[in-house]
């Protein structure tokens, strides 16, 4: 993976933000955040639209809060973004989601959305085998937090 660089961002109809949620465990590699959709129940990883008042990467924090209780340092750059099918199947192919990453400090024991989702933590690998979109499941593939301090 090249160092991290910042991507250009759009806002509008369509864009949503999301987190790269994970995690360095002492003694372990680092794993990364998924959570399930409501209505399908793929894997996915959190993510929202824009909110009036919040910058992207903030929106994309609120909602991993919101969908799984997640507290951590968010970066203010984006690792890419991908495109995607809204469940109900009304997306437009333009539909994207920008991802930041969010290192996971804290879970919280009560959240928005609590319940409503399964919330599991998964390896690199794993985690780009059990998302659907080929951009996502290569961004996750690549990702090293090492690279986000050099960006």
């Amino acid at each position: 993976m090249l160092p991290v660089k910042k991507i250009r961002r759009k806002t509008g109809e369509g864009t949503q933000y999301a987190a790269l949620c994970y995690r360095a465990r002492k003694g372990r590699k680092v794993e990364i955040l998924l959570v399930t959709s409501r209505k399908t129940g793929r894997w996915i990883p959190p993510k929202g639209w824009p909110m009036k008042g919040k910058s992207p990467e903030k929106a994309a924090a609120q909602e991993a809060f919101e969908e799984a209780g997640v507290k951590g340092q968010v970066y203010d750059f984006a690792l890419g973004r991908y495109r995607y099918k809204r469940e109900n199947g009304v997306g437009k192919p333009s539909d994207e989601a920008y991802i930041f990453p969010l290192e996971v400090e804290k879970l919280a024991k009560r959240f928005k959305e609590k319940g409503q989702r399964k919330i599991k933590w998964f390896s690199p690998k794993k985690a780009a085998m059990l998302v659907r979109e080929p951009k996502l499941k290569k961004i996750i593939r690549e990702f090293d937090p090492k690279l986000l301090k050099a960006g």
